[in-house]
């Protein structure tokens, strides 16, 4: 009789590659190190081939693991789907949910908002992960994430939560020294600030009123991973840059910067939340996409009735 695949064997090795340790898996499975380990090594056994190589310091996949920690993944991604569609309708929202979130958006608009979510559900925990990089949902093991960008096609299932305006701004003193551009082309002869993370290319591109359309890609003294780390040269008077509204925060009202090309504008992106494909999100990851929603659409409606 044909034996039945290892399927804890190769839930805790997706794990421990998840995680990348053993103690986080054991601790977050809540298994011994012990139990943990002889998983492991059963399947290793079992397959005749070594899954890991191990030192005090480190714990790296080998050929043979890097192969299996796939499908091994999907097995436990799985195996979870059927256990959270079979109790969604019963469990309490708890367990850890992991957000992956821009830098500069995550620490100004969603950290502070996390002691509301967190005194409402009591236990569910979130680790919150900041990084303007796009990251792997699937592959890096994140419950959900935000995306701030016209979202081209994915498998990903995403829910757009509200619109993020954008500007293009230079602060007053470098207008005064290099003039004023009133064509998106005219970028081409000023000083920008570039951002390593944009979907097109670093290109900035405009449309006007009149449906013309422009595209320029800037240059400069300065390229940034994060947006946040333009504006202390903009505020000096170095360069023009391109940011969001929440990165800008009053730096317009106060005159800070001034808002150029104000006939063209880019195209604004939107905040979705995406979370993988698959079957039914966890309730804990529900209530958290819930609460987001509601809180980024309030904010939608106040800044409308603005």
């Amino acid at each position: 009789m044909a034996q039945l695949p290892d399927f804890a064997g190769l839930a805790i090795f997706a794990k421990v590659v998840e995680l990348r340790s053993f103690a986080a898996a054991a601790d977050e499975l809540a298994l011994s190190r012990a139990t943990i380990s002889k998983a492991v090594s059963r399947l290793e056994e079992r397959l005749g081939a070594r899954l890991f190589n191990r030192t005090s310091r480190r714990l790296a996949l080998t050929d043979a693991g890097q192969k299996l920690s796939e499908r091994a993944a999907r097995l436990l991604i799985d195996g979870e789907a059927a256990e959270n569609e079979a109790l969604a309708q019963s469990m309490a929202p708890r367990g850890l949910v992991r957000l992956a979130v821009p830098m500069t958006f995550g620490v100004r608009k969603v950290a502070p908002i996390l002691p509301e979510f967190l005194k409402a559900y009591p236990d569910v925990a979130i680790d919150l992960h900041l990084s303007d990089a796009m990251v792997d949902l699937v592959g890096e093991g994140f419950d959900a994430g935000l995306r701030i960008a016209s979202l081209p096609d994915s498998s990903l299932i995403a829910r757009r939560l509200c619109a993020v305006p954008r500007y293009t701004v230079a602060s007053p003193d470098y207008l005064k020294r290099y003039g004023r551009p009133t064509h998106p082309m005219h970028l081409a002869q000023h000083k920008c600030i570039g951002y390593a993370y944009l979907s097109t290319a670093s290109a900035w591109h405009y449309t006007n009123a009149a449906g013309e359309q422009a595209s320029v890609r800037p240059a400069g003294p300065l390229r940034v991973n994060n947006g946040e780390a333009a504006m202390p040269a903009v505020l000096a008077g170095l360069a023009i840059a391109d940011l969001p509204d929440f990165i800008l925060g009053d730096a317009i009202t106060t005159g800070q910067v001034e808002v150029i090309l104000k006939g063209w504008k880019q195209t604004w992106g939107s905040v979705h939340l995406v979370t993988p494909p698959g079957g039914p999100r966890p309730a804990r990851v529900e209530v958290l996409a819930d609460f987001l929603t509601k809180h980024f659409a309030g904010a939608r409606k106040r800044n409308s009735a603005g």
